[in-house]
């Protein structure tokens, strides 16, 4: 469960930086990093989701 949040936090951090570099500068390709980090994120989110229900039981 650590190892996932920690996944969760690096991607967020790497979809932070991108997102302000695109939303400050306007720099295009820091956008297509910032969407796939987001997809990268849903992805570590449904896995956390699913490892959070089975520690719950």
């Amino acid at each position: 469960m650590k190892e996932l949040i920690e996944k969760v936090a690096e991607l967020y951090a790497a979809f932070e930086k991108d997102a302000k570099a695109q939303a400050e500068n306007g720099n295009k390709a820091a956008g297509t990093r910032a969407r796939k980090a987001s997809l990268g994120i849903e992805k570590a989110m449904k896995e956390f989701r699913k490892a959070s229900l089975d520690a719950a039981k």
